[in-house]
């Protein structure tokens, strides 16, 4: 029976080696069609695992946010025809905060066998990496753009850490990293702790942990670099 495979994107201009197992190489290469959210970004992707990739004879299904609902279910045609799919991420695992979920979904209705592969989460790497409570947290994505409503939801997530001890994980648009670090030092409590994990996977990889007080005393500057925030105690 054909597959659908979940293939994780590098998170970093990194060794895609070093952190996609060794079968990924092979999938990638016979694969003929894929369901990504960029298909530019895909390219670059496959040709780094694969330079020998014949990226022209490709098919390519673009999954996004804009992506007609009614259209999804036939991006698996193919495997009608005995033929393996692979989903893409733009970066870290496909469909963990990542609209391959549809996807996903509608090949468990068809009775398709989803094959996950091993790759980078910057949600589980953070999380691993923060000393905070791994046994029970959330994943909120983006948080409100507008400063009022942020600032409202930072302080709601740091009482449920005081009410329950849940881990609370967002990210954030690269360019509004520092935007988001002032908001949480202007809403949280002194004692409460932040992990900031930047450019994880690459050379200039950053993972820290502290309370908001000693972050105040030296305030890091992760302007358009990719990251991602944890809350706890």
């Amino acid at each position: 029976m054909a597959e659908l495979y979940m293939v994780p994107n590098l998170l970093s201009n990194s060794d895609w080696q070093s952190v996609l197992p060794a079968s990924a190489y092979q999938i990638l290469s016979d694969t003929k069609f894929f369901i990504v959210e960029n298909i530019r970004t895909a390219r670059r992707f496959l040709k780094k695992v694969n330079k020998d990739i014949d990226i022209e004879s490709l098919t390519f299904f673009i999954l996004n946010k804009h992506t007609d609902k009614s259209e999804i279910s036939k991006f698996l045609n193919p495997i009608k025809k005995g033929n393996k799919i692979a989903v893409i991420s733009e970066a870290g695992c496909p469909g963990v905060a990542d609209p391959g979920a549809e996807i996903v979904k509608i090949a468990h209705q068809k009775g398709y066998r989803v094959k996950p592969l091993v790759g980078p989460s910057s949600i589980l790497l953070a999380l691993m990496a923060s000393g905070l409570n791994g046994q029970n947290f959330t994943f909120h994505g983006y948080l409100p753009v507008r400063n009022n409503e942020r600032i409202r939801k930072i302080k709601a997530l740091e009482q449920k850490i005081g009410k329950q001890n849940h881990t609370q994980i967002f990210i954030e648009t690269p360019y509004r990293n520092n935007k988001l670090l002032k908001n949480i030092f202007s809403s949280c409590s002194s004692h409460t702790l932040l992990c900031i994990a930047a450019n994880l996977t690459g050379e200039n990889e950053s993972i820290s942990t502290k309370t908001i007080e000693q972050w105040k005393k030296k305030i890091p500057d992760i302007h358009k670099q990719p990251a991602i925030f944890l809350l706890g105690k």
